[in-house]
């Protein structure tokens, strides 16, 4: 009998399969410019922890224990397409001014500003293709995937992860209280979190409970995620992490950290794992362990 495979290596075949499929998902035919198609790459080719595609596969097939890989990959990938082209603007001068991203140069650093623009801007566009596909290639309903359309339009938009940008650019040096700190955490990061796993929720077929239970388990292991990379800041490994620690020190950034410090932070996030884990079992779920495994390996992680 073979033994179930570890959260890690689950995690990490869900991340193989997001990889193959994310070279495919430009058509090769389509008159794309090279270079375009090159910076583009250049960051969905970066590695990561591929959560949210992971997020959606997981969620798809926990509500009846199978999965459609044709109807959940595309819109995986789209997770993808999103978070990296909110990565490749964060990163610009005009925002971040990060020199690096996964421990590469970010991408206009190689590429330059305006070309790192214009592939955000093809990813954010691409998405919303990919969606289709999973109805057209995938075989979901139209009216499924028309929903899942709606929710990364609100999710991924003004008021979902762009808000959340826009009010932790705005409020850098005035943020006072953890309900502002939380706004931005719960849009900025907590919202495509959300999008993954209610996508998955809705392409497996869940019932509009279950989806609002889902949502619940997003929104607190996003939060939780935030609070643990803001942890990490301080006390991770550069090496692992991919990046410089202490960054957030350094530009005087106010975190959960900062505002009631380390051991209350760490605290908060096992109280929100513990949030998420329950809205699972209440869901009824026909496979939830790998949605409970999830929660508990984003509370252990170090990078």
């Amino acid at each position: 009998m073979n033994e179930r495979p570890s959260i890690k290596a689950y995690l990490t075949q869900c991340a193989e399969l997001t990889e193959a499929s994310l070279k495919q998902s430009v058509p090769s035919a389509w008159d794309v410019p090279e270079r375009l198609r090159e910076a583009m790459q250049y960051s969905l080719e970066a590695g990561g922890k591929r959560l949210r595609p992971a997020l959606v596969l997981t969620a798809a097939e926990a509500i009846s224990g199978q999965i459609s890989l044709d109807a959940a990959m595309p819109v995986a990938s789209a997770v993808e397409f999103i978070h990296t082209y909110s990565l490749i603007h964060d990163d610009l001068p005009a925002m971040d001014d990060d020199d690096f991203r996964r421990g590469k140069p970010t991408n206009h650093k190689v590429f330059g500003e305006a070309m790192a623009i214009l592939a955000g801007d093809a990813l954010l566009t691409h998405a919303f293709h990919l969606v289709a596909q999973a109805s057209r290639q995938g075989g979901i309903a139209a009216e499924v995937a028309l929903a899942i359309v709606e929710d990364l339009a609100k999710l991924a938009g003004a008021p979902g992860m762009v808000g959340g940008q826009v009010a932790d650019m705005l409020g850098e040096q005035g943020i006072t209280s953890i309900a502002e700190l939380e706004y931005i955490h719960l849009h900025k990061t907590s919202d495509l979190i959300v999008f993954s796993v209610t996508a998955g929720g809705r392409i497996g077929g869940a019932t509009a409970k279950q989806l609002e239970l889902l949502a619940r388990y997003g929104r607190n292991i996003g939060l939780a995620f935030q609070i643990q990379d803001d942890i990490l800041d301080l006390i991770g490994d550069e090496k692992k992490l991919g990046k410089k620690t202490n960054s957030d020190v350094e530009q005087n950034k106010v975190t959960y950290p900062f505002l009631i410090g380390i051991e209350e932070s760490k605290a908060q996030v096992e109280r929100l794992t513990q949030e998420a884990k329950s809205a699972v079992l209440k869901a009824e779920l026909a496979a939830p362990e790998r949605l409970l495994e999830i929660a508990d390996y984003l509370v252990q992680r170090d990078h």
